[in-house]
């Protein structure tokens, strides 16, 4: 089996080897991968931290040799940028921008270098709205894990990870995880609640902020109103979700 490691601050992850197919989520700088199929062009990949599965383009990734990639995993380092945008250096000195949520404590694997001395341990709950602030606005881009572009978990999952705590990628899979609360009034501030369709079927999550309000993707991240219904979109005057449960992961 192969591993690699992304050298470029965003590559997309695509559900089939081919520039025009479906985006499904992107690999940020640093985060690594196992390989676990490589052709001409393109390789299928399992990002390690979610367990996503899809494919990229073999000019925008760099493979590692299985010894790096075991350090890696038995480091279990997870800790991320927490700054919109940062930077490194690449070895001839050309400043590479980073977003938030990326890893740039592999920077030294690509010969960059990146100097932050953050602390890597998990933050307090409370941090996890604050967090979620700063995506504010950011379009809604299905797969998209940045703010320059992002889907609803991807909004939960970063925000999550830039804080020490690990979610899946997809809504489903998150809704898997954490422990289910009966009222909205039992929540705090950082818990999820996530909501389904017609079918009965879950697809879409917010972060439950304090005073009943909630912060998720629709269009934008957006705040809008949250209670026993659903989701509250007071610019259309309507209720645009549907509450289903409400998790507390942390």
């Amino acid at each position: 089996m192969q591993f690699g490691i992304c050298p470029l601050s965003i590559v997309p992850v695509r559900l089939n080897p081919d520039d025009t197919a479906e985006m499904v989520s992107q690999v940020l700088y640093g985060e690594y991968f196992k390989v676990l199929e490589c052709r001409k062009s393109w390789s299928k990949i399992r990002i390690t931290y979610d367990n996503c599965e899809g494919w990229v383009s073999n000019t925008q990734i760099e493979f590692l040799h299985h010894d790096v990639f075991d350090r890696l995993e038995k480091s279990k380092n997870h800790k991320c940028n927490s700054e919109l945008i940062s930077f490194v250096e690449t070895s001839t000195s050309v400043l590479l921008p980073i977003t938030i949520g990326s890893s740039p404590q592999n920077a030294a694997l690509l010969s960059h270098v990146y100097e932050d001395n953050r602390d890597s341990s998990k933050s307090d709950k409370g941090d996890l709205v604050q967090t979620a602030l700063l995506f504010l606005n950011a379009p809604y881009l299905w797969g998209g894990k940045t703010p320059f572009g992002i889907d609803a978990p991807g909004l939960t999952q970063m925000v999550y990870k830039i804080n020490g705590y690990a979610l899946l990628r997809s809504v489903s899979e998150q809704a898997a995880q954490g422990n289910p609360l009966s009222f909205i009034e039992e929540s705090e501030p950082g818990d999820l609640a996530f909501f389904d369709d017609k079918n009965g079927e879950i697809y879409h999550v917010g972060i439950i902020m304090a005073h009943n309000y909630i912060i998720h993707v629709d269009g934008k991240v957006r705040i809008d109103r949250l209670d026993h219904t659903g989701i509250f979109n007071a610019d259309e005057g309507t209720y645009s979700y549907q509450l289903r449960v409400i998790k507390k992961i942390v």
